[in-house]
């Protein structure tokens, strides 16, 4: 793997929708890859659609029952450019229930890309991003605190797929922000993680995204053993893989000695997810998974690590010993 010529500078901030917080001030756990405003939808069947107006009042409500129940303090929220994201929604939601949620900035995989992407040069695409990380997204004054989730599929990147990933490892570092990746069911992070450290991105600042959709723990270690995370975050999306077969990945990866490279999630991208339409909800990983991990021998250090002690290390790339 390319060792990187220099790292995104480390912060004890995190960069919310509401403004600068302190990474002390999230006492509680996380959700490192969630979607609480998105617009999917190719087909017109409205499913792959966090509505605001429609679907806003639930996602509140869940979260802030969450906040109540568990302490939920952070959401990652990696709704990118051309993904329906919303920075006002995010806003009201976010103040709506006291938690703490980051906004994002990059593109999608290649099905989603918008027009935008073209053939732009990537110093122009990586320059678009540092504009909004830098002066806010439109005229909302929201300001992204991550690049993601920026897509591939396949086992390697497309060409402007190659070109959204190498501008998002530019921005990051002109930035000091951290990439989120989508690895399209889980293939291709090897390839994203070459693809972004070779353009001189610090392995820790990177997650390797759906990678408790690929049965493979071999790649699963030597993603961790490169430095970078690895996002376990469909988490209770049955319809994929079983969440059985996830604590089994998830095991392997923590017997292997890699527990401080594992981010933990749901991914709820449809609003059939929420638990208003009967659906699983931002809480399955509380309510389900983990107890399902307490139950195979998974310890409260190990959770609180995943939860949110990693998830604040990969957004400000501060060590252990600061978190």
């Amino acid at each position: 793997m390319h060792t990187p010529a220099a790292n995104t500078p480390a912060t004890n901030t995190l960069q919310t929708v509401l403004g600068p917080v302190p990474a002390a001030d999230i006492e509680g756990p996380a959700l490192a890859h969630e979607h609480l405003v998105l617009d999917l939808d190719r087909t017109g069947d409205g499913a792959a659609v966090l509505d605001p107006a429609l679907h806003g009042p639930a996602v509140t409500e869940e979260l802030a029952a969450l906040r109540a129940e568990f302490g939920l303090s952070l959401v990652v929220e990696l709704t990118c450019r051309g993904m329906g994201r919303d920075p006002r929604a995010l806003a009201r939601i976010a103040a709506g229930t006291g938690i703490a949620v980051v906004a994002a900035t990059g593109w999608y995989y290649e099905p989603f890309h918008p027009a935008e992407i073209a053939d732009t040069p990537v110093s122009d695409l990586a320059g678009t991003l540092v504009r909004e990380i830098t002066d806010g997204i439109g005229d909302t004054g929201v300001r992204p605190g991550v690049i993601g989730e920026v897509g591939s599929h396949g086992d390697r990147p497309s060409e402007p797929e190659t070109r959204s990933l190498l501008a998002a490892a530019q921005a990051a570092r002109a930035t000091g922000l951290s990439v989120a990746t989508h690895a399209q069911l889980g293939r291709g992070g090897l390839a994203q993680l070459e693809l972004l450290t070779g353009a001189g991105l610090a392995p820790e600042r990177i997650s390797i995204g759906h990678q408790d959709l690929l049965d493979d723990p071999a790649v699963h270690r030597e993603l961790a053993a490169a430095g970078a995370y690895v996002a376990f975050d469909t988490v209770g999306k049955a319809a994929y893989r079983s969440d059985a077969d996830r604590l089994r990945l998830l095991l392997a990866l923590l017997d292997a000695g890699h527990a401080d490279r594992v981010l933990l999630s749901c991914d709820i991208s449809r609003h059939g997810y929420l638990e208003a339409e009967g659906g699983q909800g931002y809480g399955h990983l509380f309510r389900s998974f983990l107890g399902e991990a307490r139950d195979a021998g998974v310890d409260e250090d190990l959770i609180d690590l995943m939860t949110r002690r990693n998830p604040l290390r990969f957004l400000t790339g501060a060590n252990s010993e600061e978190i």
